[in-house]
């Protein structure tokens, strides 16, 4: 088990909440041997814009309760794909796509030169992706999907996490949508949150733990990799902790080989 020598972060997420220098510098506080670079979004050079282009526009889900329902993309489609890519201010239109996926799309861009295990990639995207759950038979939208690169996103961490049971329970006896949010504000990370570098900083631990072990996640609440479904856990794990680690995660990076 080995740390990366190198940590290139993506700043795709296109949210001025996003301080992915300081999420840079948390890295580098940890990992003192690790050279940790910020990286322009991750867009294909030009000879695989189009290729790229076609491949996210084929991974959009179209049915989130029947699996791999992908159509065969509109030409509309390519070329708003191709827009986006090449827009570094572009903003999420809401597109639901696959993230094992998209996360291999993603894979095949990287050069060979640092497809290995000491180079870790970390992508922030402003982009919604989904995986499908075999328990319940639909896909539901995540925050991160972890591999070789991983995947983050800014838009997942609002949509994905549950809100309080109370929020889904005045909103079916019809109170106003943005009334529910002020109500319940602070209890939930919101678009242009303040919060989200510092819920970001764990997110990002996470992309590197799996790099390391293959396993992200803790069961430890307090934790910073503990694998939250509702939004109060992770305002309680990423920003009420009295910790950021457990033990047995502190150890694995405090006391890993360094190439």
């Amino acid at each position: 088990m080995q740390q990366p020598s190198f940590i290139y972060l993506y700043d795709g997420g296109k949210t001025k909440s996003l301080n992915v220098k300081e999420i840079a510098i948390s890295l580098r506080k940890r990992l003192r041997k690790a050279k940790v670079e910020i990286r322009e979004d991750f867009i294909p050079k030009e000879n695989f814009l189009e290729t790229t282009a076609r491949e996210l526009a084929s991974i959009k889900i179209s049915d989130i309760k029947k699996k791999d329902t992908f159509l065969e993309p509109l030409p509309v489609e390519i070329n708003y794909e191709k827009r986006r890519l090449m827009d570094s201010g572009h903003k999420a239109a809401g597109i639901l796509y696959d993230g094992f996926r998209m996360l291999s799309i993603f894979a095949k861009l990287i050069p060979k030169i640092e497809s290995n295990f000491n180079y870790c990639h970390i992508i922030f995207t402003n982009q919604l992706f989904g995986t499908w759950d075999e328990n319940d038979l639909r896909y539901h939208a995540r925050v991160a999907v972890f591999g070789f690169p991983s995947i983050i996103s800014t838009t997942g961490v609002v949509e994905a996490p549950a809100k309080p049971r109370e929020f889904y329970l005045k909103r079916q006896m019809g109170m106003n949508f943005l009334a529910l949010k002020e109500e319940f504000k602070g209890r939930f990370i919101d678009y242009d949150d303040s919060r989200l570098t510092e819920v970001m900083k764990g997110y990002s631990l996470q992309a590197l733990l799996f790099h390391m072990t293959g396993d992200p996640f803790c069961k430890d609440k307090n934790c910073r990799l503990y694998n939250a479904h509702w939004q109060e856990e992770v305002i309680h794990a990423q920003l009420k902790s009295e910790y950021e680690l457990c033990n047995f995660h502190e150890k694995i990076l405090t006391k890993t080989i360094i190439r």
